[in-house]
């Protein structure tokens, strides 16, 4: 047994229905579970769904059962968090969907053992100790067997033959490499054992309640610090993983105490906050301004120091241990930032004090860089870079291929020119399940885009069939409540544009290049997207008028002048609307506006007049999305007025189209055949 495996055995928990936990013959038994702080238990979902529908309504009723030295200890907890959570309590399925992971509070339990969380996933093939309790010999016992982890099938880690016995479903995985534990028994398969990675976690962050998560994360690193300092003689698993380490770098110890530190501060609120300064500290190390396409998804201050392993950076090669320059210009980085979103709310003194004592050997540079963010004679606020945010995301949706179903892509675009995938669909979905398939992919890119109060746009690239399709009415999760700013919909908290898939497919036309800059220029002033023509007659009474052409739209849009507009009171996906807005692209318009709804608007004279006042304000084409968001928001305002509703009725549905020539993707997979009237172009 390695040091690491006896320092399991305490914090190990046997779960059952409360009051049985001496039952000699496990009876009762439903599996096993693990502090990971003084409180808080975690374990897999279909354990705990042995308790039946009380459990899901957080009640109290899991017994927790382990072993304090000689002594039997029994508490009884309630489940705070669990994914996923059955949709007929009372019903659960007979098999769990990925990741299969219970949170319990568990009281009256602050002096556990617990175990201590990996802060990066394994990297296969890794040995492992897998542990848990289990009845398999007809009485309850631990359980311990070493194993390797060879690989993953996209979600769970896979174990090789090794796998638990039956009972040890909840169990800890702990990774003898890294000295901590990396993931949770799931089950058994027909050749090793499934085992749900602590990264899984995460995406308890984002449920309903889901601060609970963090709070018991910050539990976690306090815990780990005390037994640190502590002087008694008792094993902990810091010095246990200072075996392991080499004498440079950041080890067990200082990561301890820094994790420690953090756990005091306000918890970020997205993982883009986190990841925001992780870019920052590794373009200093690097020495440019290029971001860092590969992703992460960090949920604490602590995972964002654990992601600045391992940098390289040939300039400074041989000057001092980069890691550590990294995490100490990290922490750095974290102190200024809580301190200007926070102000005295956020207690900072502990921390600034050891970061300065731990640079006190660092070179010059380092030195006066974290002086410039936490040394006395700072100023007040200091902005290291304009505040905006991390990034903007990226939905891409192609024409859909012979079965109607749309391929789509989510990126982030970092800078405006550097792009990181993140999920796709070459297969496809049909346009009626475009909102349900895309809304956790959505608020999953936005999570990572948004850098404290900052919030990402989002730009959606669709094919032109799509442009009525009302993205800003996406609501990415339901209302947690009348104030839950989550119930808003995208468009009412978020800048949301379109851009044009197709001429994206292909090198920018002259004219799409010099209308942009016209347009970045200002002014703007609006022009009808689609013209009517008086016919010809003997007299005004029977002259008749006739629908403008698309080679008429064309030659009046071509030659509209460099700050023009395209407007339309009424939808472009298809039909006349389509065959302007045609036009519009291929006289190289970037910009425009119009309303998706698909009734017969009787104001369309109002909306053109104050679309024209909208742009006139605006002046420039950026300065455009602002007010469509505030549009958005006041428009369908049921609790407003009479007289409120009336003045913001004109921007219902209202849809712009915002399309730099130069902004990414560039020469894509996105493919159409040509358009009616549009030709070559």
């Amino acid at each position: 047994m390695s040091a690491f495996d006896a320092l399991v055995r305490p914090a190990l928990v046997r779960i059952a229905a409360p009051g049985s936990g001496y039952d000699p013959h496990g009876d009762r038994y439903w599996g096993t579970g693990f502090f990971i702080a003084p409180g808080w238990v975690l374990t897999c979902a279909h354990v705990v769904a042995e308790g039946g529908s009380a459990v899901w309504r957080s009640e109290p009723v899991v017994g927790v059962t382990w072993e304090d030295g000689k002594t039997t200890r029994e508490a009884t907890g309630s489940v705070v968090l669990a994914l996923p959570r059955p949709e007929r309590p009372e019903d659960p399925p007979d098999r769990w969907a990925f990741p299969d992971v219970a949170l319990l509070r568990v009281p009256g339990t602050q002096k556990a053992s617990c175990v201590r969380l990996g802060e990066r996933p394994p990297v296969p093939p890794t040995a492992v100790g897998l542990h848990g309790w289990s009845r398999e010999t007809g009485e309850l016992g631990v359980r311990h067997v070493q194993g390797n982890l060879i690989g993953s099938d996209g979600q769970a880690l896979i174990t090789d033959w090794v796998m638990p016995v039956e009972g040890c479903s909840g169990g800890p995985v702990v990774d003898l490499a890294q000295g901590a534990v990396v993931g949770l028994n799931k089950g058994r398969g027909r050749d090793g054992g499934a085992v749900v990675p602590v990264t899984a976690l995460r995406r308890l962050h984002d449920l309903p309640g889901g601060g609970a998560m963090g709070e018991a994360l910050r539990a976690h690193d306090r815990h780990h610090l005390a037994r640190y300092r502590s002087l008694d003689d008792r094993p902990d698993w810091t010095r246990a993983q200072r075996l392991l380490s080499a004498a440079h770098g950041v080890g067990p110890g200082l990561r301890t105490q820094l994790y420690g530190h953090f756990a005091e501060l306000p918890a970020p609120t997205a993982p883009g906050e986190v990841m925001d300064l992780v870019d920052q500290v590794k373009a200093w190390i690097r020495d440019d301004d290029l971001p860092d396409a590969l992703e992460d998804d960090p949920r604490t201050w602590s995972e964002g120091a654990g992601l600045l392993r391992g940098l390289r950076a040939p300039r400074r090669d041989g000057v001092r241990d980069l890691d550590l320059d990294a995490v100490l210009l990290y922490a750095a980085h974290v102190v200024r930032h809580v301190s200007e979103r926070y102000g005295e709310r956020a207690d900072t003194a502990a921390l600034t004090h050891w970061i300065v004592d731990e640079s006190g050997d660092a070179d010059r540079h380092l030195r006066r860089a974290i002086d410039r963010l936490v040394g006395p004679g700072r100023p007040a606020t200091l902005s290291v870079r304009e505040p905006r945010a991390r990034a903007d995301v990226l939905l891409e949706i192609d024409t859909p291929r012979y079965d109607r179903r749309y391929p789509w892509r989510v990126k982030l675009l970092l800078d405006g020119h550097t792009v990181s995938p993140l999920h796709c669909d070459d297969r496809g979905v049909e346009r009626a399940r475009l909102r349900e398939t895309l809304r956790e992919p959505l608020a999953d890119a936005l999570r990572r885009g948004d850098s404290g109060p900052h919030l990402a746009a989002v730009e959606a690239v669709l094919p032109r069939e799509l442009f009525d399709e009302p993205l800003d009415t996406w609501r990415l999760e339901p209302p947690q409540g009348p104030e839950d700013a989550w119930g808003t919909t995208l468009g009412q908290r978020r800048i949301v544009v379109i851009r044009d898939a197709r001429r994206h497919a292909r090198e920018p036309a002259p004219e799409w290049r010099e209308r942009w800059a016209a347009g970045e220029r200002g002014p703007l002033r609006a022009v009808p997207l689609r013209a009517e023509v008086p016919g010809a007659g003997p007299d005004a009474h029977t002259a008749r008028v006739r629908r403008e052409t698309w080679a008429e739209a064309y030659d009046r849009l071509r030659d509209a002048e460099g700050g023009a507009v395209p407007v339309h009171c009424g939808p472009v996906g298809s039909g006349d609307g389509l065959m302007a807005m045609n036009a519009a692209l291929a006289a190289g318009h970037p910009l425009a506006l119009w309303r998706t709804g698909a009734h017969d608007h009787t104001d369309c004279a109002e909306f053109h007049e104050r679309a024209d006042r909208l742009l006139a304000d605006a002046a420039t084409a950026w300065d455009v999305r602002g007010p469509v968001r505030s549009l958005r928001t006041r428009a369908p305002d049921r609790a407003a007025g009479p007289e409120a509703r009336a003045a913001y009725a004109w921007a219902e549905t209202i849809a712009v189209l915002l399309d730099p020539p130069d902004r990414p993707p560039h020469g894509g997979r996105l493919e159409a055949p040509p358009l009616l009237g549009e030709g070559e172009q």
